[in-house]
């Protein structure tokens, strides 16, 4: 039947709430099935160890409705629980076109916030469907389901207004897509890793604080990549090459990187990196982390020596697109179904191309650019933009202990 052949048919609602336990859902449908009731629709709730219960039934054969609500009653009483039985007509009225999902993260989430964005969704015309706690860990992480309104809109009235909310937002379809494969690509300086590899270079060559001058108006959109990196890497002309597996060892991971690649590899997902750094340190990372792509620049050695130049494809801002097209192509997934992850402002055209583009800890001109942004200093916090709960990332770390 169709959703307006239904909407006059009558149903019973069966509320049962109280003191979570073992056996309470399989109790309720047992005292229902003595009465050969058809289940319309289930949702189960917990929250600190109190559950509700809902079930939408059709009616029992007619004289024995009376029965039914008191022998339900006489149940839940027994499991010390209490029940509501409310009569009414069809099932629950048809979404609204439009579905997307709302993820927010708060450090902490508050109620004036949740507000906020409850009231936003509201006025873009959307109506909130249903809501459930991605992790509670590092951040607190909830998913709203949302119909009524298209995800481009409602991305706009939310995502331009979270730094006011004070949480980070993230808005995309809904559809089986969520869980399909995907490619997840980093940029690395300042994402995937703390640092920003030239400096390293750099605090080597004695000139850390020339280089990350042009480095900071580089990221800040203020000189052209290319231009800098020329000038940034002369300054490191007579260097020896031994220097490149001590900044090796001086890089420092970023908190959660390992738990969100271990988590994205156990999901099936391709993970890669793009980085206007240098291959020198971009091909460790990616042989010591597991990584499916890597591309960089390339520092010329002649003789033992860094030459101050850097030799084949430049990896700028246009670069990193490019590749992440590259890389989707290799790996057989829809670009709609990639994921850019970066913090600067040359990697803007990779986060616009990216089905899903995330500015973490970005400049103010990147987080305003990116689909959304994430402000906590955890990169696996974007696990929860993916819909990933925190039980599924333990479970990874659990997998990889066995």
């Amino acid at each position: 039947m169709s959703a307006s052949q239904t909407s006059d048919v009558p149903t019973l609602l069966v509320k049962i709430f109280g003191k979570d336990r073992p056996g309470i859902t399989a109790g309720l449908f047992d005292t229902l099935a003595a009465y050969s009731v058809d289940v319309v629709d289930i949702e189960q709730v917990v929250t600190r160890g109190r559950m509700v219960l809902c079930a939408l039934v059709t009616p029992p054969p007619a004289g024995l409705e009376g029965d039914l609500r008191a022998t339900v009653h006489s149940w839940a009483e027994s499991m010390k629980m209490q029940a509501e039985i409310i009569s009414g007509l069809g099932d629950n009225r048809p979404r609204g076109l439009g579905r997307s999902l709302v993820t927010v993260l708060g450090h902490p989430l508050t109620a004036e916030s949740t507000a906020a964005i409850a009231a936003r969704i509201t006025k873009a015309g959307g109506n909130i469907d249903r809501i459930f706690r991605l992790a509670k860990y590092p951040v607190t992480a909830v998913e709203f389901a949302v119909s009524g309104v298209e995800t481009e809109p409602l991305r706009t009235a939310l995502v331009t207004h979270a730094a006011t909310f004070g949480v980070d937002i993230a808005v995309v379809a809904a559809g089986l897509h969520r869980r399909a494969q995907r490619l997840v690509v980093m940029d690395v300086d300042s994402t995937l890793i703390q640092d920003e590899v030239i400096e390293l270079f750099a605090a080597h060559a004695g000139c850390e604080d020339e280089v990350a001058e042009v480095t900071a108006a580089a990221m800040r959109g203020e000189l052209d990549f290319e231009q800098s990196l020329h000038a940034r890497v002369a300054l490191l002309a007579g260097l020896d090459a031994s220097v490149v597996d001590k900044v090796r060892s001086e890089v420092r991971l970023t908190p959660g990187a390992r738990t969100l690649i271990r988590t994205l590899k156990r999901l099936g997902y391709q993970v890669g990196v793009v980085s206007g750094g240098f291959t020198q340190v971009t091909d460790d990372l990616k042989d010591r982390l597991g990584l499916d792509f890597a591309q960089a620049n390339t520092l010329e050695i002649v003789d033992g020596k860094l030459t101050g130049k850097v030799t084949g494809e430049i990896v700028d801002r246009a670069g990193k697109a490019r590749l992440l097209r590259r890389f989707a192509a290799e790996a057989g997934v829809p670009l709609a179904q990639t994921v850019a992850i970066g913090d600067g402002a040359n990697d803007l055209d990779m986060l616009n191309a990216a089905g899903l583009g995330v500015a973490f800890n970005a400049k103010p001109v990147v987080r305003q650019a990116a689909h959304t942004a994430v402000n906590v200093p955890f990169l696996d916090t974007v696990l929860y933009l993916l819909g990933v709960t925190r039980e599924e990332v333990e479970a990874a770390d659990t997998y990889d202990e066995d």
